[in-house]
């Protein structure tokens, strides 16, 4: 299996519900790396997985998205605990709707899957891997 990987960031505040959250449940902010992995079983006709610079354009404009907003005011995140793990999920997904509308490219079609990792700090963070 072959992968390459690209980094933003995420800066963004939100609150939880649940007694499992502890002082988290009072707005709070949060800044991410995210790292999102691009998988194939095969090298394309250009032997790579992916064009680099549009996996890191297409990531970049997910995460901006995202960035700088209050999700507990997001009408897509209504009533929703936005755990790194969520975000994970929700940043991968909307990646894959970019590869299946062509904008990674023609090449990006035969990827197979791709994970986002989302680091909290330098000793925890959460990630999600889908199928394409």
């Amino acid at each position: 299996m072959f992968s390459i990987t690209v980094r933003d960031h995420l800066m963004i505040a939100h609150s939880f519900r649940g007694e499992v959250f502890g002082p988290a449940q009072r707005l709070h902010g949060a800044t991410f790396l995210v790292d999102a992995t691009f998988r194939r079983t095969e090298l394309d006709d250009d032997n790579i997985v992916v064009d680099i610079g549009l996996a890191t354009q297409e990531l970049g404009a997910v995460v901006s998205e995202l960035n700088y907003r209050n999700l507990d005011s997001e009408p897509d995140f209504k009533d929703t605990n936005t755990s790194t793990e969520f975000l994970a999920k929700v940043i991968a997904d909307r990646l894959a709707d970019r590869v299946h509308a062509g904008g990674l490219g023609e090449g990006a079609h035969g990827l197979t899957g791709i994970s986002v990792t989302l680091h909290e700090s330098h000793i925890a963070w959460a990630s999600y891997e889908r199928a394409l």
